[in-house]
């Protein structure tokens, strides 16, 4: 399928979240309960303060579909690039043919975690250099980095990464009790 395709047949069903695997299988996935929607907007807003002041990358929100190097369209929880890949691109108003730096996955209720580690150890394959999976049900974070084992990390309060988003933090409280 096409890019103009896709954004076709996407805009015949905006109720849903699409994306396409490498090999073209379409996967339907339903819209976020609440609860999950007040965590990914709190975690992308953390990331889009830190890239505003940081102005290496551009941050964007699960909207976003990537077309992946092995031809994938994805839309992960949160993602952030930096601008001179984006520059880089012979059509930046489209979509983005290209796998982000880094990439978060967010763990909803209605979301197989099989699944989503599937997916993350696709953007690494892809080209990510830094990937979250963050899972509120076991406050848990599983932190992927290319040639590493995924690295789970329990009851943290807080997490800094590495590169390539040195200097961002994340306070986690607010992940895990986002309604108090």
């Amino acid at each position: 399928m096409s890019d103009q395709d896709c954004a076709e047949f996407c805009s015949f069903q905006p109720d849903l979240r699409l994306e396409t695997t490498a090999a073209g299988d379409l996967l339907v996935q339903a819209p976020t309960y609440p609860k999950t929607g007040v965590r990914n907007l709190y975690l992308g807003r953390h990331l889009g303060n830190w890239e505003e002041k940081d102005g290496r990358g551009i941050t964007c929100d699960s909207s976003t579909g990537f077309v992946l190097p092995n031809g994938a369209r994805r839309s992960p929880s949160l993602s952030w690039t930096l601008k001179s890949r984006i520059a880089e691109l012979d059509s930046p108003e489209g979509f983005w043919h290209l796998c982000p730096d880094f990439v978060m996955e967010f763990k909803s209720p209605t979301d197989r975690l099989k699944t989503l580690h599937a997916n993350m150890t696709e953007y690494l394959e892809n080209g990510a250099q830094l990937g979250w999976l963050i899972d509120p049900e076991t406050c848990s974070v599983t932190i992927y980095r290319p040639n590493q084992s995924p690295e789970t990390l329990t009851n943290i309060d807080s997490l800094t990464a590495p590169e390539p988003l040195t200097g961002f933090t994340l306070d986690l409280a607010e992940v895990w009790n986002p309604l108090q």
